[in-house]
Parts: structure tokens; sequence; C-alpha cells
């Protein structure tokens, strides 16, 4: 759906953080420049119907006065966005961290109602995008920069951007010759609504997760992996370690495997294409194994491209890597701080605990209860387990009591927080003055945080570092 598609019928749009803001903004300027090389866009006969289009908003208590100082008179602001409010618009342009199987908007959408995010917008109106898309339960923001970076390197006009941290539709005037987007599995089907194809889709793995939002294990695999399945993508780059995306069939998708030998793939710490050794990856400033096998799908996309990644592969070692993804704050008294807050998967926690398989660890562990199974979670600490576990939050009694036997036979600490500042005074106790304090809460923030960068910033100034330092997303926007 075009935004000029959008005028004379009734619109609402649905949250208001950055990207309904982004929404709101687009909303009112209306279709883009046209990019270079492009066709001029139709000019609407009428271009002041946008800037006067009837909006309505709904957004929490908390965020009424913001909205209303625009001094927008064709906006009107709600707070309760019931199934019959939702019911009495034709379209509902909705944020993506609101959930479509919620019941109000189920009820909405059986009564005629029609809801599209953010990203369906911008890919309807910029359909000549030569689009590079990532998402994956994990890894998919340190794919998507180091895909630009890379792109950026070789002299490619290269925009980053999408669910790392800069809405789509903050872009849709700018023009960029490559477009690498990470999306969330609240985005992935918004891609198929478009209309439009991807050049190519990028998929690094896929296990549980957000099921809070998805409502259960077998909808989030269909929602995430609707980029493949009802985007069709002219190509699809997968890893050939993940089962469910090794079982796919898509016949109207080029694709390119990595993580096997034919490709791109890790021979312990080296990179090979084929059977040719290309690049030693300790040098590349990403820890761990696993995060520098992201390199594989992205060399493999650049192929995929039409360039040359092994010419690419070397300017690896000058990617700054993402805040709050095992990101090493410093040492105190002894003591390394680790920010992983962005792991909000069981699954993630013990990535994050084999990268400091030799050292003395203590584990900060739990948060927002989304109903994620920690059962592998424990058998793994049967065989390895750090140190010390501390858990917290909503899951934390739940993850303690699932860990209590364990913890038992296998001879590690475990204690239970309040919160983080009392998990990070137990994980010292239990370190002395050697070791690390790893936050890989293997859960969401949400509850005494907004979201997993303001957790990070809190345990970095809990840890007596400096929260400004730490939370700047490199290379967003074009460069």
């Amino acid at each position: 759906m075009r935004i000029s598609q959008l005028e004379g019928k009734s619109v609402a749009l649905w949250g208001w953080g950055r990207e309904g803001r982004a929404a709101y903004r687009a909303l009112r300027a209306g279709s883009p420049k046209p990019a270079a090389g492009s066709h001029p866009a139709v000019e609407h006969p009428d271009a002041q119907a946008r800037a006067t289009l009837p909006l309505t908003l709904f957004c929490s208590e908390g965020e009424v006065d913001q909205a209303k100082a625009l001094g927008d008179p064709a906006l009107r602001v709600e707070t309760e966005a019931s199934a019959e409010r939702l019911a009495a618009f034709d379209v509902v342009v909705k944020s993506p961290g609101i959930s479509p199987y919620r019941p109000e908007a189920v009820a909405a959408r059986e009564r005629g109602t029609v809801f599209i995010g953010g990203t369906a917008l911008w890919f309807a109106e910029r359909s000549e995008a030569r689009t590079v898309c990532v998402t994956g339960t994990k890894g998919k923001s340190t794919t998507t920069a180091l895909l630009a970076h890379l792109l950026r390197a070789g002299g490619h006009r290269t925009a980053l951007c999408g669910n790392i941290g800069l809405p789509l539709l903050e872009l849709l005037d700018d023009d960029a010759e490559l477009w690498a987007i990470e999306l969330s599995s609240y985005q992935t089907r918004d891609v198929a609504a478009s209309g439009v194809r991807p050049h190519i889709a990028v998929v690094t793995n896929v296990f549980p997760e957000h099921l809070d939002w998805h409502g259960s294990e077998q909808r989030y695999v269909e929602d995430k992996l609707a980029l493949l399945t009802d985007a069709r993508p002219r190509i699809a780059v997968l890893n050939a370690g993940d089962p469910r995306l090794a079982a796919l069939s898509l016949p109207e998708s080029d694709v390119r495997w990595f993580g096997r030998g034919d490709g791109w793939h890790m021979r312990g710490d080296a990179l090979h294409r084929g059977d040719a050794l290309v690049l030693d990856t300790r040098d590349v400033p990403v820890p761990g194994r696993h995060n520098r096998g992201n390199l594989c799908a992205v060399l493999t996309a650049i192929d995929a491209l039409g360039f040359d990644g092994a010419a690419l592969a070397m300017h690896a070692a000058s990617f700054r890597p993402l805040p709050h993804r095992l990101q090493s704050l410093g040492t105190r008294d002894g003591i390394t701080y680790v920010n992983d807050s962005i792991s909000t998967t069981p699954h993630a926690s013990l990535a994050a605990l084999d990268v400091f398989r030799d050292r003395r660890v203590a584990l900060l562990a739990g948060g927002h209860d989304r109903g994620l199974d920690w059962s592998g979670f424990a058998e793994a600490m049967k065989r390895r387990a750090p140190l010390a576990i501390v858990t917290m939050g909503q899951n934390g009694r739940r993850i303690h009591e699932l860990m209590a036997p364990v913890a038992r036979t296998a001879g590690f600490a475990l204690t239970e927080a309040t919160d983080l500042g009392s998990a990070i005074d137990q994980a010292r106790a239990e370190l002395g003055d050697d070791g690390v304090v790893l936050l890989s809460p293997g859960a969401p923030s949400f509850g005494p945080y907004r979201d997993y960068t303001e957790r990070g910033r809190h345990f970095a100034e809990l840890a007596g570092f400096d929260p400004a330092q730490i939370s700047g997303i490199p290379g967003l926007g074009i460069a």
C-alpha cells in the first residue's frame, strides 16, 4: 500500500515510539522524492491533502502531551485502542512492538480493518531499492552492521537501518546504492505485505523467542520465515547449519548457503570460501567464534550482490562492534564487566558463556518472563557451568528452582537477587578479586527497564562505568 492510497480512508496510528513518530512524519509528508535514475513520481493533484489527512493516534497516557504538542489540528489523540475503536478505521499503521495477535487487533481485522507497519509502507514506496534484508533469532544486528561496513569499505553508498535503531521511514526521502536492513520477527511479514520482493534476504538462524508477542513457537517460526516463504526474495542467503532453514523449499528464490564446505564457512577460527583460506578471524573485533561466523553470511550476501567477498573480507578487522552484545566495559579491582544485555533467550546466554569458558564467570540471568523453556540451559550446566549463576527478574525464581538440583550436583554457586544492583553485588562476592561478571540474562528487560539498552546502561553505571559511552550504534544511516 502506497502512502497516496491512504487518502480518502480513515487512518489511525497505533504506537508513539520512534517507529510511530516516523510513520506520522511520513504520512504527513506523503510520497518521497524519486530515487536517482528512477521515473519521477506522479504528483497528486492535491498535495495538501496528505498534510490535512485526519489521523487518530493511539498512544500511552505518558505520550499524550508530546503528541498534542505537535499542534496538528488534524491529529486526534486517544489512549484506549479497543477492538471497537480500531474497527472504526479502514487502515491502522501499527508500530512493530504491538502484536497483531492481540484480541483487539484480531477482532478489528475480522471487521475489515487493515493493519500495516512502517516497513511495509517504505517497501511499497521504494520498490526500486536494492535491498539486503537480514533477520534471525540471534546475530542479525551484527550481521547487518558488518554487511554495511564491508560494502562501504568497497566504495558503495550503503544505508544501515531498520530494527537496528533507525526506522526505514526516517530515510524515506534519502537515496543509497544499497540498503542493509535489519528486520525483527515483528517486521518480516511487513515485507511480504508490501508486495515488493527483496533483492536478497539473509537468515542467520531460527529458534524460539518472543513467544509472548507471537503467541506460540510455531507462529514465531512462521512469522520469522515469512521473509522467505511469503516475501519471496530473489536470492535467499541461509545458514546450512540451522535445521529449520535446511528443511525449507523456496522454489522462487535462488538459495545460497553459508556454513557448508562448498561456500563460506569456518574451520576453527579460519574463514574459508570453499577450500580457499581467506582470513584468520581472530583479528576480527567481535567476541566469540559464533559471532565471527556471521561473517560467512555477510560475505555470501556480498558475493550474491555481484561483488567479490574475498576482496572485502580483510576490512572486517576495522569493524566497530555493536554495544550491548558481549561488550567488555572494562576491569575494576580484578573483575571484568561484560554487557550482553541484548541476550533475550537461554540459547544466547549459553553462547555468551562459551565465549568466556576459560574464565571464572558469574552469570546474571533472568528478566521478563515470556515463557521460554530453560531446561536445555539446565542440561548444559550439568556439563559445563560457570563459577556462579545469579538469578533475577520476573522469571528469576523459575530459573532458580530449575537450576537448584543442577547446582548441587555440578558444584556451582546459585543465588537469587531482587534487582540488578544486588545481582552485581552477589556476583562480586562469589568472584572475589578475579573473574567476569557477565550480564547475559537470556530474557527481555521489560518491567524495570524500557528496553535492553536501558538495562545495559544501568549495568554499566552500577559497575562504575560511564553509560553514555557505551550505547551508540556506529554507522547508522547512509554513508
